[in-house]
């Protein structure tokens, strides 16, 4: 009797299993399970932006995207999260949607939380502006930087006024990389518009120790690196705020 009762038991839990489980949806729309909970034993938070940045339009499915919409939420989370005492970014972004990345890039500065990031593998275009954002930023000796001006196709542009908005949308991406790291407008520029780095675009693809001497990027380094400024930046971050409670 007990060994039927364990079977029709098992039969009646079957139909439970086709309902996806919140933690397996939450793998299939984001990549990760704590979003933006953390364990207990966990003060930092993890951001990963891989693939494209998809913004306003839908890309296809066979490409691997980071979608805007997902990490905004995220992000206003994380800052409400009492919990949450640091955040790190990892980036390994072809880039993207650039309304989207400099969306992401203007929350990320705006945190009131210490942020790290790191790039690992490639950080390109709109993905620059996102590696600066943070307060301090790794790189990879490995990782690559591609820095090229903004286009919308490969098209040639027809009227005045197509070009007079991608050299102010140029401008902000150009005025936000200058804000937040050691770079100068006139070497990000020129870096930008150089000839014979890139086979068929103007721009310049930077490599670690590159990044780091033309002032792009903060420090080569890897994740332990990235960590230990990180729980510095908290430490820091804890010692300011009890001195403005006291």
């Amino acid at each position: 009797m007990d060994k039927e009762t364990k079977q029709n038991g098992e039969g009646q839990e079957q139909p439970k299993e086709d309902k996806p489980s919140p933690l397996l949806e939450k793998i299939q729309q984001l990549g990760q399970t704590n979003v933006p909970q953390l364990s207990q034993d966990s003060t930092i938070h993890c951001l990963t932006i891989v693939g494209q940045i998809e913004g306003h339009l839908q890309l296809p499915p066979q490409n691997k995207t980071t979608k805007y919409e997902h990490l905004i939420p995220q992000i206003v989370a994380i800052e409400q999260n009492p919990k949450i005492e640091g955040l790190l970014v990892i980036l390994n972004t072809v880039g993207g949607d650039v309304e989207a990345g400099l969306a992401i890039s203007e929350m990320l500065a705006s945190l009131s939380k210490p942020t790290v990031s790191i790039v690992l593998g490639g950080g390109h275009s709109i993905g620059v502006p996102i590696a600066v954002s943070c307060d301090y930023s790794f790189i990879a000796e490995t990782a690559t930087m591609t820095i090229h001006p903004i286009r919308l196709t490969g098209l040639v542009i027809g009227v005045p006024q197509t070009f007079e908005y991608l050299d102010k949308m140029q401008e902000r991406v150009v005025s936000f990389v200058t804000r937040h790291s050691n770079i100068t407008e006139e070497k990000f520029k020129n870096l930008m518009f150089e000839k014979g780095n890139l086979t068929r675009d103007i721009g310049t693809n930077v490599v670690g120790t590159d990044a780091v001497q033309y002032g792009l990027i903060d420090e080569v380094g890897g994740i332990g690196q990235a960590m230990k400024k990180l729980n510095e930046l908290i430490d820091i971050n804890k010692e300011k705020n009890e001195g403005l409670v006291q």
